[in-house]
């Protein structure tokens, strides 16, 4: 090998481990992020609640006070510009521009305000945003990773959902099918030495899994029942989505977006009185739900069940609408396992099916999510990754998949891809 061949080999060496030096380091900071804001949610969300459960006019003042202080910050504090969720990171990848480092506080601050306080969304959204300006930031202090953007960026968004929800293969699955085509050797280890980092991290931080969930088979018998109810996922993924971007479209009703605030504060907690089961990222109630899956068809139950399906939506909506931070990650995931559940229970009722309640609350989970987004493979890694289980990856592939193709055959867009006409 002559002397030039050996320089290059070693420049191509030194470049290499750069790449993969930072990141590791944007994998440990975006999941630091992550976690942190996992945590503290978590903490606060809890002791909120169970306030609410001795003094019930809390749920009205609560969502009064998170989206009101959400206002102040934004008016005083950030800049007096509005988190537009996702849509920033399009925006900077598309444009050439980073995201600011002040993102990272925003989003942070906002999404715990938001779920904290009642807010029925979740903080996925918060933190995709805020780790790609992990990434975005650790790509713009040297010159050598400007022309690697968009890894950086899909650098810390992997590592953020990594650290989320225990899944390095969802972390990069959605990176790949949500934010970028951009499909390359290179790409592929940058994410996952971020999402390798992020592991470990969440290894030691956050141990234990988003839901204790016990699955140890499923019957081929019930695939029809699968195929069937991949339909049913699809038209609450359409329903979702056409709720977030019919109250998104109408911005301007109040001359003040005080007001807006305020109608849509006094929106929510009216209905948390009646429905304290959507408080806050609606996880708690999701974890008492899996208790009660094998509870018997009764039709209070059955109509419990039908409006939570039909009430999320519109809370999530109203939520985003009066300026909370978030997105239809949560309320997926939320409203996913609702209609799982509904659907075996009538099943099992009516048609003797001998369906398994988990088993569907799990893949709709995954099914809602694949149609919302329009992520199967996401979302399959998601939901095996959040219980730490791959026994029902097979029904998970078909049901995520023939979900996304149906709700894409009832309406084209999700809340990522739709542009209002100018």
């Amino acid at each position: 090998m002559t002397s030039k061949s050996k320089l290059r080999a070693r420049l191509v060496l030194i470049k290499w481990a750069k790449l993969l030096g930072i990141a590791l380091l944007i994998g440990v900071l975006a999941s630091f992020v992550a976690i942190s804001l996992k945590l503290t949610t978590e903490h606060y969300e809890e002791m909120l609640f169970e306030k609410t459960r001795h003094s019930n006019f809390l749920l009205v003042v609560f969502p009064v006070f998170g989206l009101g202080m959400i206002f102040l910050l934004r008016q005083y504090v950030f800049r007096k510009k509005e988190n537009k969720g996702i849509a920033e990171v399009f925006d900077s990848l598309k444009t050439g521009k980073g995201l600011p480092m002040y993102k990272v506080p925003s989003h942070f601050v906002n999404g715990l305000l938001t779920v904290a306080f009642g807010g029925p969304t979740g903080i996925e959204v918060s933190t995709v945003v805020a780790s790609a300006a992990v990434g975005s930031v650790t790509h713009d202090r040297q010159s050598f990773f400007r022309k690697y953007k968009t890894e950086m960026i899909c650098a810390g968004i992997s590592a953020g959902l990594t650290a989320l929800f225990n899944s390095p293969m969802a972390g990069m699955l959605f990176s790949l099918e949500v934010i970028t085509r951009k499909r390359s050797l290179k790409s592929f280890l940058i994410m996952a030495m971020a999402c390798f980092s992020a592991l470990v991290m969440a290894h030691f931080l956050s141990p234990s899994d988003l839901f204790h969930v016990d699955v140890t088979h499923w019957n081929y018998g019930a695939i029809p029942y699968f195929i069937g109810f991949a339909l049913f996922a699809s038209l609450n993924s359409v329903y979702l989505t056409k709720s977030v971007l019919w109250f998104k479209s109408r911005p301007a009703i109040f001359s003040r977006p005080e007001y807006k605030i305020l109608v849509a504060a006094l929106i929510i907690g009216g209905c948390l009185l009646v429905l304290p089961q959507l408080y806050g990222d609606g996880y708690h109630g999701l974890s008492e739900l899996f208790l009660d899956s094998n509870t018997r068809y009764s039709l209070g139950f059955a109509g419990l069940l039908a409006t939570l399906l039909i009430v999320k939506p519109l809370l999530v909506s109203v939520a985003l609408w009066g300026g909370g931070d978030g997105g239809v990650f949560a309320p997926s995931l939320v409203t996913g396992a609702i209609a799982g559940l509904l659907f075996a229970m009538v099943a099992n009722h009516f048609f003797n099916a001998h369906l398994i309640p988990i088993n569907f609350m799990l893949i709709g989970m995954g099914a809602v999510l694949s149609a919302t987004i329009h992520a199967p493979f996401t979302a399959v890694f998601l939901v095996c990754g959040i219980t730490g289980n791959y026994v029902l990856i097979l029904p998970l592939l078909l049901v995520c998949v023939l979900s996304k193709i149906a709700s894409q055959k009832m309406y084209r867009y999700n809340v990522y891809t739709y542009k209002p006409a100018s």
